[in-house]
């Protein structure tokens, strides 16, 4: 083989952009045996760095290749297993022969799509397993998320409803169990001082009405088989409605007052900005209902007094 071609290949893969399963599980030595006769259909000249390239995006650039290879600890050595499966056939039968890049398309291709079918059967990396396959490192990473949550303060108001959403950063297993449980008025994380409330797969806790026997730490716990993944903790205060009223009209109330303690100008199209034309036609309103009732008084009392009789004189009888 061309020292100096696997010379050029080794310094190309340094700058590469990024790692891969291809990269992590390939020799080099195959990997320059793959590509010697990549040829180019327009110039019909041989081109290793379009095989690269062709490799960079098939294989490098493939997030489903990627998810796919995101396995528990301890199956790296299957993945390899299964990618070497679909490469060194085709190594065995690229040395040192001449193929146009059509052909390395369809047969790069469909390598990727049988390790993504293959590998995304295998087990995968989870919370309990601690660790997931990481192709683009070549190595495992942890999880980090620890198995007890810090608790999380939630203000609801009386006779509100309440969700808590047993929700983590990180793939679950397909069978895992979900169980609820409460610690009555209580902010804490000891495990003696819960009692259950559900089991189940339902990672939503809905309280459709909240009132104070409610106040207390939920906490939620996911099973996956025997093993607990995560325990996620929430504390719920409950808040009087009436407080709650009474604090939003006195906030209202301070916030209109100047200095001086006089009522500040409302902005317009406020509901505070009507309370002069109310008072105007308030004063408007007891100013005619009083003079109505004058009127009627006067009324009553022209009515009620009698009409006196006028004497008629002979004379003016006969006239």
């Amino acid at each position: 083989m061309d020292s100096f071609v696997f010379r050029f290949f080794c310094v190309a893969l340094l700058f590469w952009p990024c790692q891969s399963c291809f990269q992590c599980f390939v020799d080099v030595q195959d990997f320059l045996r793959l590509c010697w006769g990549h040829v180019l259909i327009q110039s019909s000249a041989k081109n290793i760095d379009e095989c690269f390239r062709k490799v960079e995006r098939i294989f490098n650039n493939n997030e489903k290749m990627i998810e796919a290879a995101r396995v528990g600890e301890g199956f790296d050595k299957k993945l390899k297993e299964i990618l070497l499966a679909e490469i060194m056939p085709m190594v065995q039968e690229f040395d040192q022969k001449l193929n146009s890049e059509k052909v390395y398309e369809q047969r790069f291709q469909t390598a990727a799509d049988n390790f993504i079918a293959a590998a995304s059967k295998l087990p995968r990396g989870y919370q309990s397993a601690g660790a997931v396959y990481n192709c683009m490192t070549c190595s495992y990473d942890s999880c980090e998320f620890p198995l007890d949550c810090p608790v999380e303060e939630i203000e609801v108001t009386e006779n509100s409803r309440s969700r808590l959403w047993c929700d983590v950063p990180f793939d679950l297993p397909a069978d895992i169990e979900v169980i609820w449980s409460f610690a009555e008025e209580v902010k804490t994380q000891q495990l003696e001082e819960f009692k259950e409330v559900t089991t189940g797969v339902d990672r939503l806790y809905s309280i459709p009405s909240t009132s104070f026997q409610h106040q207390g730490t939920y906490q939620c716990e996911i099973y996956s088989g025997r093993f607990s993944i995560v325990r996620l903790y929430f504390y719920i205060k409950v808040t009087p409605q009436a407080v709650v009223g009474h604090t939003e009209l006195q906030e209202i109330f301070d916030l209109s007052l100047l200095p001086g303690g006089q009522l500040g100008p409302a902005p317009e199209g406020s509901p505070d900005s009507f309370l002069p034309r109310l008072s105007f036609l308030l004063t408007a309103c007891l100013t005619c209902s009083l003079l109505l009732l004058f009127l009627s008084l006067g009324a009553f009392f022209w009515l009620s007094v009698p009409e006196k009789e006028i004497p008629i004189s002979n004379e003016e009888e006969v006239l």
